[in-house]
Formats: C-alpha cells, sequence, structure tokens
C-alpha cells in the first residue's frame, strides 16, 4: 500500500520545539497496542470518510474526531485528530481509565488543534 492510495493520510502533531506527542507516546506502549492503534489509524487514512464504530466527531468541537481502538484485557485507546491540509493530524492519544473522556484530554487535542497553522 502506498501513501498515494490514502484517502486523508495520518501526519503527526509537531510541537514549536519538533516534539511529536502522539508518536512518542505511541512508542512507550507494548507493540500488541501499538499495533492495533497502528491498523485502526491506517483504517481510517484509506477509508476516510469513516464513522462508527472506529470514528466519531467531537460534540462541540467542529472539525475534531477521533479513533476508538479497543486494545486487550479489555481496554480503550483513543486518538484525538483533526483534517487539515489534506492530511489526518494526530493530536493527542491515551488510554481510556473511565467511561467518560476526561476533560483534559480533550482539551489537549483542543489546543494543539486550534495551534495548527491555517
Amino acid at each position: 500500500m502506498t501513501t498515494s492510495m490514502k484517502i486523508l493520510p495520518a501526519r503527526f502533531f509537531e510541537t514549536q520545539t519538533g516534539r511529536e506527542p502522539v508518536k512518542e507516546w505511541l512508542l512507550e506502549l507494548a507493540p500488541e497496542d501499538r499495533k492495533a492503534i497502528g491498523d485502526d489509524i491506517r483504517v481510517a487514512e484509506f477509508g476516510w470518510p469513516i464513522g462508527m464504530p472506529l470514528c466519531r466527531a467531537i460534540k462541540g468541537h467542529k472539525g475534531l474526531w477521533e479513533i476508538r481502538v479497543n486494545l486487550s484485557g479489555g481496554r480503550i485507546a483513543r486518538v484525538f485528530f483533526c483534517a487539515h491540509e489534506e492530511y489526518m493530524i494526530l493530536l493527542h492519544g491515551f488510554i481510556k481509565k473511565s467511561q467518560k473522556t476526561p476533560i483534559h484530554e480533550m482539551a489537549v487535542a483542543v489546543k494543539r488543534m486550534k495551534g495548527l497553522k491555517p
């Protein structure tokens, strides 16, 4: 599979200092978790626009989406992203510890999305 076949190729959000927080987070995870998350990101890249159960728009935050990943042991990961300049920008990722998404996790993604250059 080549990038040219991807409808919405993924790119990592990059801070002003050059860090890629989602990439760093992924590299800290166990290989099987990293693979599951990467596989679901890939499905979104090639199948965009794609809806539930894989992707969901975040209510109240226009342009913000989440990739919903089921991990082993009943754990759940979320990767927030937005479409920007024909790319899926991976803004923030985390392992959910409760049913409701914590406000601070959403705030990180929103702040990063607002900081993207037009």
